[in-house]
């Protein structure tokens, strides 16, 4: 679920670039796609805990 939703962000950050959209743009955008992958990597370390 978390993957999709990053790779769409990533996706549309890229073409953003691509594009040369106004910076404040690009920021706001990566800075959720920060977000996302901060959050996937917390719900990982969640499940590698519970499997030890």
């Amino acid at each position: 679920m978390l993957d999709d939703k990053i790779c769409k962000l990533r996706d549309k950050l890229n073409k953003c670039i691509e594009n040369g959209e106004d910076y404040s743009v690009i920021y706001k955008i990566s800075v959720e796609l920060d977000e996302l992958i901060a959050k996937y990597y917390s719900n990982m370390n969640i499940i590698e805990a519970t499997n030890k």
